[in-house]
């Protein structure tokens, strides 16, 4: 089993060697210095002080994971908000010392190539690192538990208090929870501090004051740039190595549960189990191939095609990686006992199954980039809707939004059916797992943009040559576009998880001993059963509300930050004509003290409503809260991932001089801000901490299964 930890050690060696090629590289100025390090300041100050608050609610989750289950779980869980904490720590680390870098090289070179490789290395720090330290803590944990894999421990066990589980898939499902944990902390924290700051400084500085983007002389410049690494760097890492984890424990509890409660071909449930973990590890593989690609060969001035050629090797090398390794491990299995498992067309069902979810994430990554790309129709429609005033901006977003989930929705629903169609319900949580076996590449390129987007803050308020800004706004352009794709891979795959965490839920509502010898004798989950209605829709009110706190947890904090800049402002009249500097340190403060205060409810309501609920009304109620929580959770992330990312690029679509006639600072532009003033929450904050909802939720649900059954009131 160890021998596992060959690729993702060998994808941490190749972690060392890119954070110290950038590393190596220039830094510039005394002043483009000093930015940096304020910026770097501000980030550390503030994800150390996030993950000490964190730690404690690890130690009482574990502690209460102990009791309730069984003290392994504890443990496993543990090590999954370690591995998560340290994946968010090393890209931001990365980030902050790449910024300035790409900054330097822009202007020393005047090339758009030799910035983004150095934009491109700083980003892969993040993207190996949750790709080897996901897979490291899952093989660890593995290992050390690997007794409860023996045949004579693959069963379900009664603990202490009478609850029934899988000692196995219970540990790996601690895992991932711990991993949940973290992201969820990351990307409500990260979300309301960088989206706090953004707002402010536009309200004010833009359309106010009338000051350029990063101006130095908005007090809350720095606040912004800080905000992108926790925010768009350490939640974002965080946010997909949970992804990442989620969909392999999807497949590999379904796996688990089916021997347990078939009683059949012990030897090959065992090579299921393992095969998501082999198929991820062919992923990383392939990835540090097409990262070292791009990192090795001379970049052209062309950033979309350079980071699309990473991520097609990747893709590729993947898939065909893979035929080899399913091969080796399914060929001496008897047809028959894969069929038992659901497969249908041989050895390679869940390989077809997984090819599925790397198409359909790839065609609903390109919806992303259609709906949100100033180069394609609906953005630069929603850019000229900025001469018909504020209100035509705001109205035509929310319909691009709107519009935008059907599609996407519709590559699920043929990526679900076809997914099954090949191997059953593992097949679909293959098809997540496909979607995210190249996940170091999707990160790296995701980790890439908030870097750009910072190299060009530290170019503004460092008062460099309007080139140099030119240079670093085209590598953010991409940037967004990028993300907006990574987002469409992330709330395609969570959904794809949850289904299958779902159906896993559906398999833990059974006692040590029972068999049965079709899965129509578990899946009778009744919707028109009141208590499985009431609980869809409750779970469908959810994610609006709390994505309601989530939006008003930035709205107070901006709030803050806009008094304090027109405090600033009125207080200190220098700070408009440069000679005075503003207190970026205040805006920092307020910023952070926001994100920490606000982040710890919509965290805890992810945990505590499928435990309120299960021991309230039981099983029923929360399979239907799971339905209600997925389905109008991915119709919502997809609407607020998607409008976000459009008022966003429609904003520099006229800031890059597209629209003849206008410019910055009219009053079209202002628009325009505002427009993206209001994207900003929800497609930074609310879209990718819905994903992470619905997961955390049917973990929870899995989780506590067995105790929902046994000790509900009602």
């Amino acid at each position: 089993m160890l021998w596992l930890l060959v690729v993702p050690i060998a994808a941490l060696l190749v972690v060392v060697f890119n954070f110290r090629s950038m590393i190596r590289q220039p830094e510039g100025s005394e002043k483009m210095r000093e930015i940096s390090l304020r910026i770097r300041q501000g980030a550390d100050a503030f994800i150390n002080h996030e993950y000490r608050a964190v730690a404690i609610y690890v130690v009482i989750i574990a502690f209460a994971l102990a009791f309730l289950t069984a003290w392994y779980v504890g443990i496993a869980f543990v090590v999954g908000a370690t591995m998560s904490s340290l994946a968010g720590y090393f890209g931001m680390k990365a980030a902050t010392r790449a910024n300035v870098r790409v900054s330097e090289a822009a202007r020393s070179t005047k090339k758009l190539g030799t910035a983004l490789k150095i934009a491109f290395q700083g980003g892969s720090v993040m993207g190996l690192s949750v790709g080897a330290l996901a897979l490291t803590g899952l093989v660890i944990v593995a290992y050390i538990f690997r007794r409860q894999l023996n045949v004579e421990n693959l069963i379900i066990f009664e603990n202490h208090i009478g609850v029934n589980f899988i000692p196995f898939a219970m540990t790996l499902s601690g895992y991932s929870l711990g991993c949940s944990i973290v992201a969820m902390f990351d990307r409500v924290g990260g979300g309301v501090y960088t989206k706090a700051a953004d707002m402010a400084a536009d309200l004010v500085g833009k359309t106010e004051l009338k000051l350029p983007e990063d101006d130095p002389r908005n007090p809350a410049t720095i606040a912004d740039n800080v905000g992108d690494n926790v925010g768009d760097v350490a939640g974002l890492g965080a946010d997909l190595l949970e992804s990442y984890i989620g969909a392999i424990l999807s497949a590999i509890v379904l796996a688990a549960y089916s021997y347990v409660l078939s009683g059949k071909y012990y030897d090959t449930a065992v090579k299921l189990i393992f095969y998501p973990v082999v198929f991820v590890t062919v992923g990383v593989a392939a990835c540090i191939v097409g990262i070292l690609f791009v990192v090795f060969k001379k970049v052209s001035d062309k950033p979309h095609q350079e980071l699309n050629l990473a991520l097609i090797i990747s893709a590729l090398l993947t898939g065909l990686g893979n035929v080899v390794s399913t091969n080796l491990m399914l060929n001496n299995v008897p047809i028959e006992e894969l069929q038992a498992y659901g497969f249908r067309y041989g050895i390679f069902s869940a390989y077809y199954s997984a090819i599925i979810g790397i198409v359909a994430g790839i065609i609903i990554g390109l919806l992303a980039e259609y709906y949100t790309s100033d180069n394609f129709t609906p953005t630069r429609n929603l850019s000229y809707k900025s001469l018909q005033g504020t209100g035509m901006v705001i109205s035509g977003g929310l319909s691009l939004g709107m519009k935008s989930a059907l599609l996407p929705s519709f590559v699920l629903f043929l990526a679900i059916f076809l997914a099954d169609h090949f191997a059953g319900l593992y097949g679909v949580a293959m098809g997540a797992v496909g979607m995210l076996s190249f996940v170091a590449t999707s990160v790296t390129i995701d980790s890439y943009g908030p870097i750009a987007d910072n190299a060009g803050g530290i170019s503004e308020m460092a008062e460099l040559e309007p080139e140099v800004r030119h240079i670093t706004d085209r590598l953010d352009m991409v940037g967004n576009t990028t993300a907006a794709i990574g987002k469409g891979f992330a709330i395609g795959s969570a959904s794809l998880a949850a289904l299958s965490l779902f159906a896993s839920y559906i398999y833990s509502q059974t006692s040590p001993g029972e068999y049965v010898t079709s899965v129509k004798e578990l899946l009778n989950l009744n919707i028109i059963n009141a208590r499985t209605l009431g609980g869809a829709i409750l779970g469908a009110a959810l994610p609006y509300f709390f994505s309601g706190i989530l939006i008003e947890a930035v709205v107070k904090s901006a709030s803050k930050m806009v008094d304090e800049i027109r405090r600033q402002v009125k207080e200190k009249p220098g700070i408009l004509d440069g000679s005075e500097l503003p207190d970026y340190e205040r805006c920092i403060t307020i910023s952070a003290d926001g994100a920490l205060r606000e982040m710890v409810l919509p965290a805890m309501i992810s945990i505590v409503t499928p435990l309120i609920s299960g021991f309230l009304l039981g099983v029923d109620f929360v399979g239907g809260l799971l339905i209600g929580t997925t389905l109008s959770g991915i119709m919502l992330a997809l609407f607020t991932a998607n409008a976000g990312g459009a008022w966003d690029n429609a904003k520099k679509h006229l800031e890059q001089g597209k629209i003849e006639g206008l410019s910055k600072g009219s009053i079209e532009h202002a628009a325009l801000v505002i427009g993206d003033t209001v994207g900003d929450p929800l497609k930074d904050t609310v879209g990718p901490s819905l994903d992470i909802l619905i997961k955390i939720m049917a973990v929870i649900s899995l989780i506590f299964a067995p105790l929902f059954e046994k000790f509900h009131i009602f």
